[in-house]
């Protein structure tokens, strides 16, 4: 056990999560907390009030130069031309086969100045595509400072008051997928974006790991009124699959095209980016087979992997999320079906210990708030 840790990597903020009595776990390479106080109790306390996430796994590249706007448009799926300063974009990169090779957040700091925000799973992996396609570009800097930023997720109704309390920026005011660089808990030039991948509301905020200690104690006191709680990423897998949010690696991958994946509305075809004509084709020939929400009609819980099968026990397809939804309390996932089987209302079944299971597709997001 000792050699399989030692490559580990922890967060800033890991010490604090130990002493939290968090349950850590290895995931996208680091040591993270999956839970606290449990999952359940978790996730409604972010549905209802406010908690934080430590994300500081996450990725982030520096784009800059002259040519940095024209590698994004090239890289990304979406289009780069409609941001502003203070601007968020959410995206994919499609690979050559069509596929994707990671979703990510793109922030206009300026007019050639770019921070990409990326999974944790796939820094190497983006840094290593993005930088292939740069070297098509003359004027363009790119800075992976991944390992230099933390990151917290302040989610949930009571997110806004909490914070407002720490800074000047007006934050209830602050548009969805919008960020101000200001001073924030007495901390200059910080990130302050009101996005997240919860569905609940709030807010990220980006600091120089020196800073995350004193951005934690700081957000937990301004908090404390609204009982705020630290949360972990159990979950806010919940959080996010209750909306229908995809998870790289599970729900979208280098095989799963956008336009499958229900994400046309981030491929627009107004500009050229890596495989746009092939995924071009794809939209006009129409897609074989669809990401699809369901919920569980039969008692069983689908879990990531399990078969899809028709009513003749057939495999039609897997599962790629699943859970037991905390606020429905009932079990849903989602799943790639054919075309035919990706109507609202169709009926499938999830095999569950080598028995059908019937279940039925629904509209995501799965709640509404």
């Amino acid at each position: 056990m000792k050699n399989q840790s030692v490559n580990i990597k922890k967060t800033a903020l890991n010490t604090v999560h130990h002493d939290l009595g968090g349950k850590m776990t290895p995931f996208a390479g680091y040591e993270m907390p999956v839970q606290y106080a449990g999952v359940n109790h978790e996730h409604e306390t972010v549905r209802n009030a406010v908690g934080v996430f430590d994300v500081s796994h996450m990725g982030e590249i520096l784009i800059q130069g002259k040519d940095a706007l024209a590698l994004i448009q090239k890289i990304s799926s979406n289009d780069a031309s409609t941001l502003f300063p203070g601007k968020v974009q959410y995206s994919c990169m499609p690979n050559h086969t069509g596929g994707i090779v990671d979703d990510l957040l793109i922030y206009m700091i300026s007019k050639d100045d770019y921070l990409l925000v990326v999974n944790a799973s796939n820094i190497q992996k983006d840094w290593d595509w993005i930088s292939t396609i740069a070297l098509d570009y003359l004027n363009v800097t790119i800075t992976n400072i991944s390992d230099t930023i933390s990151l917290l997720a302040v989610q949930g109704p009571m997110a806004a008051k909490s914070l407002q309390k720490l800074t000047s920026i007006n934050l209830t005011e602050m548009k969805y997928y919008t960020f101000e660089i200001g001073e924030f808990a007495g901390i200059p030039n910080t990130i302050i974006s009101a996005t997240g991948y919860t569905g609940a509301g709030g807010f990220e905020i980006y600091v120089q790991n020196k800073f995350a200690k004193l951005l934690w104690d700081a957000i937990f006191e301004a908090g404390k009124e609204f009982n705020i709680e630290p949360i972990g990423l159990a979950a806010r897998d919940t959080l996010r699959l209750e909306m229908g949010y995809c998870l790289y690696g599970n729900d979208i991958n280098d095989t799963t095209s956008p336009l499958e994946a229900g994400l046309g509305w981030i491929t627009k075809f107004t500009k050229e980016f890596v495989q746009s004509d092939l995924l071009k084709i794809q939209k006009e020939n129409g897609v074989t087979r669809k990401l699809v929400g369901f919920e569980m009609i039969d008692k069983g819980i689908p879990r990531h992997d399990y078969e899809i099968w028709d009513e003749n026990q057939q495999i039609i397809g897997i599962v790629t999320s699943g859970t037991m939804s905390p606020t429905l309390k009932k079990a849903i996932g989602m799943g790639y079906v054919p075309i035919e089987k990706s109507n609202t209302g169709s009926e499938i079944f999830i095999n569950i210990r080598n028995k059908p299971i019937k279940a039925t597709v629904v509209q995501t997001p799965f709640i509404q708030i």
